[in-house]
């Protein structure tokens, strides 16, 4: 899951008559900004805590190799982005390779992934704030519920995070995350880093699986490429430069945790435990402070992106029977998807929180679900862009899907969340297939 979704919120509407205004050509550091913006969130805030966990100090294996593959997503998506430019991001993208009906069940699992990755969020955010105020798990899970809350009713009532908004958020989280991996060589330990791998290396790809949320956003930015004045030339710098910046908070970070907080960095805030490592008691506060501000501020970006792609998969199409057309409004008004997903949100999350604070499900559980959601789509774009692109993206595309179904392999019963998205949308198509079928079907009325 991606952390943030601020470039898709700001995509521009296809639904009105006329022109479009042309949007202003990105430059390549404002490009730059918007790439690294989709990539970072508050996932940084929990995952390195929990692949710790599951692998020990051998977890920064799994943080590299990810980066190898974020390197391959970037190559391949931004083929994409060129080749087939328009604001229905992975949906168009399935679609172009591998047809109608699999890039709308692409759009449906990611519209999943959405629904449930935001109460993950909601409860990393809770997380930290429970850290400052005590409590367990039954009060972050209250936290998270009133957080999940405040953001839904923030987006009913209409209010957007801007892209500059959205960008400062992601520049406070680069400077909290800078300083805590700055400052923590004075508290790091070398006996920390020893046994390297004490749950076994199989466990580096189940770190893998989980740390697979923070590297989902590639996506986010594929429709951007259209928006350069010089794809050609700035695209390269554009991804070198979000690679770079990435590759340097990912790792440090990862390093950082193990080195300073060595068999406690299992924690469920890391973040919070290294700055109260480099600065003491007011560490705390200061995290509790960044997560709760990049839970409402990514969590609403969002839900405004997935509202969009929620309208876009709810229209009416073409081939079915009747007067609507493309770009035609939703017959129950305007408003519906975006309730629609408001409703969904909202019944899953505080499901998912109650779960969690009764102790029937873990963190890093809740976490395998939307990734397997959004390991599924990937699956799809890999292997879409295997058929419909050439060259360099093409051969990093074959290579990008293996490694996604290695990691699918290790989601075990998260698989179930896919699996189910894709019987429903064929079941939907059925019942739509028989209703068109018996519309032709009916003798014409007498007169």
């Amino acid at each position: 899951m991606t952390d943030t979704l601020s470039p898709r919120s700001s995509r521009p509407r296809t639904d009105y008559p006329g022109p479009r205004p042309a949007a202003a050509p990105l430059s390549t550091v404002r490009g730059a900004a918007l790439y690294i913006g989709a990539l970072l969130g508050p996932g940084l805030l929990l995952l390195p805590g929990l692949a710790a966990a599951e692998a020990g100090p051998a977890s920064v294996l799994a943080w590299a190799g990810l980066l190898v593959l974020s390197a391959l997503f970037a190559l391949v998506f931004a083929a994409l982005g060129r080749a087939f430019p328009s604001g229905s991001g992975v949906t168009g993208y399935v679609t172009a390779g591998l047809g109608d009906r699999a890039g709308r069940a692409a759009g449906w699992m990611f519209l999943a992934g959405v629904v449930t990755g935001a109460p993950v969020v909601c409860l990393i955010g809770a997380g930290y704030v429970t850290a400052l105020t005590g409590g367990g798990q039954l009060a972050r899970a209250g936290d998270a519920a009133l957080l999940l809350l405040v953001v839904l009713m923030l987006a009913a009532c209409g209010l957007r995070a801007s892209s500059a908004a959205q960008l400062l958020l992601v520049g406070l989280l680069v400077a909290v995350v800078g300083a805590a991996v700055a400052l923590s060589p004075r508290a790091a330990r070398a006996a920390n880093w020893m046994p390297f791998a004490p749950h076994g290396w199989l466990a580096v790809g189940h770190a893998a699986a989980t740390l697979m949320l923070s590297f989902v956003g590639w996506e986010a930015v594929a429709p951007l490429t259209i928006r350069f004045a010089d794809p050609s030339r700035q695209l390269a710098r554009v991804i070198a430069i979000a690679l770079a910046v990435t590759s340097l908070l990912y790792l440090g970070l990862a390093v950082a945790t193990i080195a300073v907080l060595g068999r406690g960095a299992g924690t469920l805030v890391p973040l919070a435990a290294l700055l109260r490592s480099a600065v003491g008691p007011a560490g705390i506060p200061a995290a509790a402070a960044v997560a709760v501000v990049l839970t409402l501020g990514t969590t609403n970006a969002y839900i405004n992106g997935a509202a969009a792609m929620a309208g876009a998969l709810l229209a009416p199409r073409p081939d079915r029977a009747g007067a609507a057309g493309p770009g035609s409004p939703v017959k129950a008004g305007p408003g519906r998807p975006a309730r629609t997903l408001l409703a969904a949100i909202a019944a899953c999350g505080l499901v998912l929180i109650a779960l969690y604070g009764l102790g029937l499900v873990s963190p890093a559980a809740l976490v395998m679900v939307p990734t397997a959601l959004f390991l599924a789509v990937y699956l799809g774009c890999m292997a879409a862009a295997t058929r419909v692109l050439r060259g360099r993206p093409r051969w990093a595309a074959l290579p990008a899907a293996a490694c996604v179904l290695v990691m699918l392999g290790y989601c075990g019963w998260a698989l179930a969340g896919p699996a189910a998205v894709a019987a429903a949308h064929v079941a939907r198509a059925a019942a739509a297939g028989r209703r068109r079928s018996g519309r032709r079907s009916w003798p014409c009325r007498p007169g």
